[in-house]
């Protein structure tokens, strides 16, 4: 599988990047799907110490005993937690990022994070303090990069103006194409998306529409009927030679700032599914121009898009 440089750092993750969080707490089975993301290519492992509140990265750690060096860890804090207790407060001080990157580090059995994310943010957060976190920790080896997840504009310029972010996480499919608007102001400065949600919740994949749960009650700013219409005419264009999920990849790698998409895969088959769409030879620059084109009729286009 491919493999693209995030940002300017030494980081080369594949182009696709299994989505942690779907993987549930089944050990035996998350250890499959990941084996099995190795053997198609996937070296790039997304998760967050949030997810089943410290089990996810556990399961990861225990994963990857002994194939550490093949593998990009990212993870994410700022969601202070307390294992057994329901819920998390947002806590991006200097003081907790470093304590979470240590418990993270013990979970996953390793020595290093390979990119280190805050896990959201708000312009109110005390960001010179989280931002001396995050050099410290790449000071201290203790992480390889950092970079953050988020859409929110204000947070996002701040971050690429002050900080040595390698990259951004955002939400970017055919149908949320709101952070194009960034995409030069981010090439400019060196700066890699990592796509999360490419086929919008399984809208934009092989399952039945109604099967969705994401699509029934419209999605963003579209209705079910535009969903449908929209899904038709991809269909209809592209069924013959390419899957749904292929598409829905290939619009997103299309866009040079985009290092990776990240999607989950919950069972063995939907992980074939995915890797098997990205290492098929990309689509051609036409047939992206063409989806731009389609989703740009008004019928189809988002408020504001």
């Amino acid at each position: 599988m491919n493999k693209r440089q995030l940002g300017k750092s030494e980081l080369y993750v594949s182009e696709l990047g299994l989505g942690a969080m779907s993987l549930g707490t089944d050990k035996r089975r998350a250890t499959e799907i990941i084996a099995e993301a190795a053997d198609f290519g996937v070296n790039y492992i997304d998760t967050a110490d949030l997810y089943d509140y410290g089990e996810n990265e556990k399961i990861i750690g225990a994963a990857l005993k002994g194939k550490r060096p093949d593998f990009i860890i990212a993870t994410k804090a700022g969601n202070r937690f307390e294992k057994g207790k329901q819920g998390w407060e947002w806590d991006p001080s200097k003081q907790y990022i470093k304590e979470a990157a240590k418990a993270s580090l013990q979970r996953l059995q390793t020595d290093y994070i390979d990119l280190y994310q805050l896990h959201g943010g708000t312009i109110d957060d005390p960001i010179d303090e989280t931002i001396e976190a995050f050099e410290e920790l790449k000071q201290e080896g203790l992480i390889r990069e950092y970079g953050i997840s988020s859409i929110r504009p204000n947070v996002i310029r701040t971050y690429v103006e002050q900080s040595s972010i390698v990259s951004i996480m955002m939400q970017y499919s055919i149908l949320d194409r709101r952070p194009e608007e960034w995409f030069p102001y981010l090439q400019e400065n060196g700066i890699s998306v990592v796509a999360r949600g490419p086929v919008a919740k399984g809208i934009l994949s092989e399952r039945p529409l109604h099967t969705v749960a994401a699509a029934s009650d419209g999605y963003l700013d579209y209705s079910v009927k535009e969903i449908e219409q929209l899904r038709d005419v991809l269909m209809q264009t592209y069924g013959k030679t390419y899957s749904l999920t292929k598409v829905a990849f290939d619009y997103c790698l299309a866009h040079p700032p985009v290092a990776a998409v990240v999607a989950g895969a919950s069972s063995i088959e939907q992980l074939r599914q995915n890797a098997r769409s990205c290492k098929e030879k990309p689509m051609l620059q036409t047939e992206i121009d063409n989806i731009e084109r389609i989703t740009k009729q008004s019928q189809y286009t988002q408020h504001g898009s």
